[in-house]
Parts: structure tokens; sequence; C-alpha cells
């Protein structure tokens, strides 16, 4: 069994408390130190939401959206989790749509839904081990993320998406310095020691 493969401290606890990942805290913590969401109750777009973690948990944290509006938007090439959800993947203010991030009818179907006041990836490439190829994967995804945010993002609005640090890495986080009032890299607590993702946020579309 690989160390990624055992459940340590931050996947227990994510079972315990209803989420089928322990990706959960890490949007906790930046949410909590960066007041991700805002002061009014947001619409978000998650990409790459599969097992279901953030969905969850930002489904369970803002009531239902009034009037049938959208609270919350959601794609990955895989299907969510049912374990935990209790229903709450059911309510009418969340879509979520099956299928591949640069698909036409996926862009249209997400986009169609926007502008959105935060979007969110917690989006990760099927790796090889090899860093070097992992990077240029994951960098090639978030720039996928990043044209969502051009296309669908409204004004004002936050970002945050996931990277393995590497060769080029440094300049998507120049391309989000211009595109927002602030950008930083930020890696929570919950992530693994010996993984070599980050967060790159974005703070206030220009």
């Amino acid at each position: 069994m690989t160390s990624y493969e055992k459940l340590d401290f931050w996947s227990l606890k994510a079972q315990k408390e209803g989420y089928p990942a322990r990706s959960v805290y890490k949007l906790m913590e930046i949410d909590g130190k960066f007041g991700l969401f805002g002061k009014v109750p947001p619409k978000i777009l998650d990409l790459g939401a599969a097992p279901g973690s953030w969905s969850l948990y930002i489904l369970r944290r803002f009531a239902p959206a009034p009037g049938g509006e959208l609270r919350l938007a959601a794609a990955d090439l895989q299907g969510l989790s049912r374990r935990f959800d209790k229903g709450v993947f059911d309510r009418k203010d969340f879509f979520f749509i099956q299928g591949d991030l640069e698909s036409g009818p996926v862009r249209e179907a997400l986009s169609g839904r926007g502008p959105y006041t935060v979007l969110l990836s917690d989006a990760a490439p099927g790796t090889t081990g090899n860093r070097i190829v992992d990077t240029g994967k994951s960098l090639a995804l978030a720039e996928q993320v990043l044209e969502y945010a051009d296309a669908c993002l409204a004004p004002g609005g936050n970002m945050a998406i996931k990277v393995f640090q590497g060769a080029g890495s440094e300049d998507l986080l120049e391309r989000i310095r211009e595109r927002f009032t602030a950008a930083r890299s930020f890696k929570p607590k919950a992530c693994r020691s010996d993984s070599f993702e980050t967060y790159f946020l974005g703070l206030g579309k220009k």
C-alpha cells in the first residue's frame, strides 16, 4: 500500500465528518485565510469536482438559493460520490455535468449559467510519477481553468486553482496577476507533506 492509499489523519477526519476526500480541509483553510467566498452568498463554479468534497462543503455551508437560482455548478470527467451527501446533491440550486472541460457542450452548459463570483478547481491530471511530465499536464489543465475565468468569472470575483509546482508554474501565476487585483501561491496544511501541489489564488478579478 502506498502512502497515498493509506488513510492518514486528514482522510480519516474527512470520512468521520462526512466528506469523500481530505481536499475539503484545503478549501476550508483557503477560505478562512483569504475570504474566498466573500460576504455575499456567492455563485460558484467548481471544476474538477469529483469525488465531490468541495461541492458538498459549499452546499452545506450556504443555504439553498432563493427562487430556484443557481448556487453552484460543477463538472468533472468522473461522477460525484453519493456516499456522504444525504441528498444534498439533489438540491435544485446545484448543477453537475460529467464530461471533459474542453468539450464544447460542457463549456456551453457551464458558461451559460454564469457569470460566477467564485471559480474553484481542485482538478489534477492522471499522474505518471515523472515530475516534469506531471507538472506540464497540471499546468495545461490550469490553463483551461484560466480560460473559464476569462469567460465566465464576474469582475471582482475570486479564484483558486490547484497546480503542481515546477517549470512554468511561475509564468501561470504571473498571468493570474495580470487578471486579478491580487494573486499568490498558498499550500494548505492538509496537502500531503511529500506533494508538490499548491494553490494559486486570484482575488478581485479586474
